[in-house]
This record gives structure tokens, sequence and C-alpha cells, in this order.
């Protein structure tokens, strides 16, 4: 297998070369890293930048993604490695796929999909479990060139109809039920609303039942898988790997839009891999046969990045877990996966590790486990508190890296690149930028603000391989929604602020900055200050309408387990705390004691919904929120202080 390094680990100067080197030769950067790519017609052009200051990677090169994740590593000598590790706390299973029997899976698979239709460039919906059939769905679309759409598993009927008529599949994959710690959730019944309510409808829905409940099918429309592929194995029918443009989508992923429209997110084959085999080399350090282990989910970026495509394409092995940080079976569940395993790496988000926190703050359940084989914990999806990163690395005693990255880049944009150096860690901050992303720092009106000057966070165009070409069908809502605001740059929607050392602070969500009086402060900083109090678990503060400053801060706290102060004490300490340490200028004066956030299936904290309730404005369920109970809980605890 032919591949591409950059600076050797440990060199004291790796991080700063490699990145003047990329500022130096972008184009020759990139095509240097593109030869860890196996390319059917390998790109003469590396960069065509005759779209402008966008431009498109790799425009004449042919290549394959599931033959790099696959095909190639058992030809060259990975087919008995595993590749795919399945640990179900929930069902009590755990099953061991090699390289060799996940390629004959995920060929079946493709082959089936091809009786029923399916041929390059027709999109097909996945709307799955966290199960291993899930990414071979996945791999087995990118074998025959057809577009996958993952959908997250119990995303509400209506939800998945917007995506169905987006989409346009010609097929959806589904299997009967997901499985959650305290119940199980059906999935065909939501598949069936979302059909009816679509205008779009499938060809046909190949159907995984599961142990844990049989679903009817329908007559004409289902099919059931394990009875199709069971066909196809007993026929010898597997498909060939079919030739794609690097500049061809390798999928599509919804993230939620402004307007309540979902955003389809485009990934190109090419320059996905090409990025995905620089990072799992460079930025996380995991080696060729060494295990990864990211708790996320295939209906996310970072379970797309990084349980299915990355791992696979650099040869590694990769944990796809089906269960939660906390309560299955307690809070020592991610400790047992790295052991036992042999997990070199960890990724995850911050609100797995406050769960944690808040249910084993002394970290007792880290006890008796073997974490010798583990190097680093990677977090991304929302802010890394600094207090939960002190904690981390104090229980853990590795590196804790905090990086920052987007579902419409694919990859990360900021970090602390492992493979080439460890760069001293400043707690709050994700590091640095890495090779391919020039970031700014810009005020409102487009002009760059000093060092340590809060604002909105942009990447110089063009942005490099890995990141969205453009949004599914909406050329010109992609420009209105990411060029247009600062010319000449994509816009983040993150504010932030660099320091004098070039490390990047992201703050929140420009949306997150609030005014008060006059004064634009960052609810960050002021959830650092909250967090750091002995007595907290998790926070989130969100500004307020008010009359006479025009916002004011409230701050959201969930208590760890244990804690003997009452809420009334702890809510009295914080709004010194905040004044003690922000100044009276944030004008902090409402601590809530609540007893959960609301938060979307990924950990991401609803603080706009969280507003809207406080303000007594309308709001829309959010689509990808995980207990909308919690919305109503948090309304209560509002109107017991006379807000909303």
């Amino acid at each position: 297998m032919n591949g591409s390094h950059a600076a050797p680990a440990g060199s004291p100067a790796g991080y700063r070369e490699t990145y003047a080197r990329w500022q130096a030769d972008p184009t020759g950067f990139w095509g240097e890293a593109a030869k860890a790519v196996e390319w059917i017609k390998p790109p003469q052009v590396i960069f065509d930048a005759s779209l402008g200051t966008y431009g498109h990677w790799f425009p004449d090169a042919t290549c394959n993604t599931c033959f790099n994740a696959l095909d190639r590593h058992v030809r060259d000598g990975r087919a008995q490695q595993p590749a795919l590790i399945h640990d179900s706390p929930v069902t009590g299973t755990k099953t061991v796929f090699t390289y060799a029997q996940v390629l004959d899976e995920v060929a079946t698979l493709a082959a089936v999909l091809q009786d029923l239709g399916v041929a390059k460039g027709d999109r097909v919906i996945i709307y799955m479990p966290m199960i291993p059939e899930a990414a071979f769905a996945m791999l087995a679309c990118a074998r025959i060139g057809a577009v996958h759409s993952v959908v997250f598993g119990g995303f509400a009927a209506n939800e998945l109809a917007t995506r169905i008529d987006d989409a346009t599949p010609k097929i959806i994959l589904t299997a009967t039920c997901g499985v959650e710690p305290a119940r199980v959730v059906e999935y065909k019944p939501l598949l069936d609303g979302a059909i009816a309510l679509s205008r779009h409808k499938p060809d046909a829905c190949l159907v995984l039942q599961r142990p844990q409940v049989e679903a009817s099918m329908h007559a004409t429309r289902d099919r059931n898988w394990r009875t199709l592929t069971a066909a196809a194995r007993a026929t010898g029918r597997k498909a060939d790997c079919v030739a794609v443009a690097a500049t061809d989508p390798l999928y599509v992923l919804y993230t939620s839009g402004t307007t309540g429209r979902p955003k389809g997110v485009v990934r190109d084959n090419g320059g996905h891999m090409v990025a995905l085999l620089w990072n799992m080399a460079n930025l996380y350090d995991v080696k060729p046969g060494e295990v990864m282990f990211t708790a996320s989910d295939v209906g996310w970026v970072v379970g797309h990045s990084y349980i299915v495509y990355g791992p696979l394409l650099h040869g590694a092995t990769s944990v796809l877990y089906e269960g939660k940080p906390v309560g299955t079976p307690d809070p020592g569940a991610y400790w047992r996966v790295v052991a036992e395993h042999k997990a070199v790496s960890l990724f995850t988000a911050p609100t797995a590790f406050r769960a944690i926190r808040k249910e084993d703050p002394q970290a007792k359940h880290l006890a008796g486990h073997d974490l010798s084989h583990f190097r680093a914990l990677f977090l991304a999806g929302e802010r890394a508190d600094p207090d939960t990163l002190h904690w981390a690395q104090e229980v853990l005693k590795v590196p804790i890296i905090d990086h920052w990255w987007q579902t419409e880049t694919g990859s990360c944009i900021v970090g602390n690149p492992v493979g080439l150096e460890l760069l001293p860690v400043k707690p709050g901050s994700p590091t640095v930028p890495l090779p391919g992303y020039d970031v700014r720092c810009l005020d409102e009106g487009g002009r760059p603000v000093p060092a340590g000057t809060m604002g909105a966070i942009v990447l110089k165009l063009p942005l490099p391989p890995c990141a969205l070409p453009t949004l599914w069908h909406a050329d010109e809502r992609f420009r209105e929604a990411y060029l247009t605001t600062y010319p000449g740059y994509y816009n983040t929607s993150d504010a932030g602020y660099i320091d004098e050392d070039g490390y990047v602070f992201i703050m929140g969500r420009t949306d997150d900055i609030i005014n008060v009086a006059g004064h634009r402060l960052s609810t960050g900083g002021m959830e650092e200050v909250l967090a750091s109090h002995p007595a907290v678990a998790e926070c989130a503060v969100v500004g307020i309408r008010d009359a006479l400053k025009g916002e004011q801060p409230c701050g959201f706290v969930v208590l760890k387990s244990g804690v003997t102060q009452s809420a009334a004490e702890v809510e009295k300490e914080l709004v010194a705390l905040v004044r003690d340490r922000i100044g009276p200028v944030a004008a902090f004066k409402l601590a809530l004691t609540v007893n959960r956030l609301p938060k979307t299936r990924s950990g991401k904290i609803l603080r706009a919904t969280m507003k809207k309730i406080a303000d007594g404005e309308d709001y829309a369920m959010p689509a990808t929120i995980e207990d909308p109970a919690v919305l109503g809980e948090i309304s209560t605890a509002l109107k017991g202080r006379g807000i909303g």
C-alpha cells in the first residue's frame, strides 16, 4: 500500500513545518497527500480554480471509496484483521468482523441493491440503528456509486419525510427497531408514516428484521433484507466496484437549517478520502491495525468520518458501539470498551464526559480497567469547557484533545495534531488551524480584529479537500448560507477569538453572543465560570430578553450526584462567581437549577430553543431532540421564577 505522511511524529517543529508547507504550496501539499489513495485514474489536476474562489479538488481523477476502505486491505494482507467490532451492551451482544467478512457482506448487499434497480448516482436513504448493517449499507452504496443519505434512526416521520422529498431516494434501507437502555423504538411505523407524508415515493424498502421487533411488511414495497442477501450469497452474486469521478457525491448528510428546511451537505469521493487519510495519521495518530473507538452515531458526520470511513480507509479497526456513556450499565461503559478492545483513542462529545462525571465524579468506575493501550481522548461536537477537560485529564492521565469541525467540513478545522506533535494545551481552545484552513476572526463589517478580540470565525477560501462543494440541489442556498456574508470567506457561524499565539477559541455560535447594555459578551465564557463550581455537572447560559439592558444572561445548571448543598445555596454562589470572574458588566443575576438540559441526540445543548421558551416565543420542536419532555421541565422552572 502506498501512502504519505507529513513530518515525523515527535518532530519539535512538526506542526509549524507542515502548516508552512501547506501555506507555501497548497496544491503540492494535497497532491502529495493524495498518494495515500489508490486511484483508478490518478489526478493530473489537483485543484480546478475555474469556479473562482471555491473550485474543485482532483477534478480529472476517478476512484472508488469502498475499494480503498475494503478491497485493497484484503488484497494487501489485512483480510483476517478485525475491521469492525460491534459492541452492543443494550442487546448484550458483541461481534467482530474481519476485513474479508466486511467485504463479503458489503459486496453481497451491493448486489442486492443493484438487483433492486439502484445504479450509479441514485440516492439511497439509510434509516438504521447502530448495528453493523448500517455500516455495510453505507459501504455498499459507495461500492456501486450510489449516493447514501443516513438519517438518524428513530427520527420523527415528518422530519424523515422532508429528507425523502429532498433526496428522492430510489430505495430506503431500514431495520425494524432501535434499542435504547429503557425502551425499544420501532422504526417501521415511523418510516411508513414518513413515506405516506412524502411527495416522493421510493421504489422499495429493504427491511432488516431485528430479534426485538418483528414488523409487518408492506405487500408490494417492502423486501426482507436477510432473505435477499441469503439468496444473493447462495448464488455467489457480488457487486464489483464502480468507478466514479472524484468530484461525484459519496453522500448527502442533512443538517438543520434556520428556515426549518434541512440543508443537504454534499460530500465528494476523492477529497473526502484524501483528507480522512491525512487526519487519521497526522491528527489522531492512529496507525493501521490499531483500534479506534468513536462513540457517536452513523447518523452524524462524526460517525461517517470516524466510525466508518476514516478507520477503514486507513486499515485500522473501528468500534461500532450501541450504547450510552452512562446507564449501559454504568458510568464505566466507555472504560470497559476501551480496555476490552485495546482502543488507542476514544473520540466522543464533551456532553458524554459531563454525564460520566455527573454520575461518577471520583471516577471509581475506572478502577480495574486496563487502559495501558490508550493514548488520547478526542472531544468534538460542542465546546469542551475547561473544567470537563481538566477532570478528564486528571482521571485518564493521557492528552485530552479538543478539536473543532463541522458537518460541512467533514473533518477537523482546528485541532492539536498529535500525529505531528502534541502542542501545549490551552483549556478552552481546540488549539491551532490544520493544513487546509486559514482561520480568521472578523468584526461585523468583515474587518480583522486584534488578537484576543471576539468576532466571527471565518475560513479563507478556497476550502481544502473534504469540505462541502455545495448543498444538495441548492447551489444558490449554499452561496447565501456560507459565502455571501463575508466575501472571500466561508462563514462558519461560530464566534470566538484568536490569541497572540494563533490558538483559536470557539466561544459559541454567533447567536450565542449576547448584548447586555451594549456590551458583547460570550455565553461560553460564562459557562466556563459556572462549570468551575465543584457542585456543577453541566450548564448552559442563554441571553433572555430584558426591557432595560436588551438581554440578560440566564444560567441553567445541573448539579452532580451526591451534592449536599441546597440548590439555592449553589445558585447564590454561582451569581457571585460570575461577578467575581467576569465582573458586574455581565449582569449575571439568574442561575436556575434543573434536572437535565435539552439536547440533540449528538449531545448539543438546544440553547436557541431554551431562549425562545424564556422569551415566551413560539418554537418548533427540534427534529433532533433527545427527549422532548425536557423542554416542559425548562418551561416550568422558568415560570417558577416568573419568566416565559
